[in-house]
């Protein structure tokens, strides 16, 4: 019994490089996927919450109520630029 495991780790191994099998190879993929795809989604968000915090930061300097909306619309725009350009990497 100890030998038939043997036999199939040293199948495995080729040149001492580890040769992955199909279930291994799909689960890399659907979890590099995934985290592609968690990273698109933390882009958005942190997208406009910078800008509105700058737009805040402004408003307050300058005494003015417009800036801070603007960030938002502009970090959302900033946001679904990136999304849309991490997103197109998932083939």
């Amino acid at each position: 019994m100890h030998d038939e495991q043997e036999e199939r780790e040293a199948e495995r191994e080729v040149g001492g490089v580890e040769r992955q099998t199909a279930g291994e190879s799909d689960e890399r993929e659907t979890t590099r996927k995934s985290s592609v795809a968690y990273a698109a989604g933390l882009t958005i968000f942190f997208s406009v919450l910078s800008f509105m915090g700058v737009g805040w930061v402004l408003d307050r300097w300058l005494d003015t109520s417009w800036i801070m909306v603007a960030g938002i619309v502009l970090g959302a725009v900033v946001g679904f630029y990136e999304f849309i350009r991490i997103i197109s990497k998932i083939k």
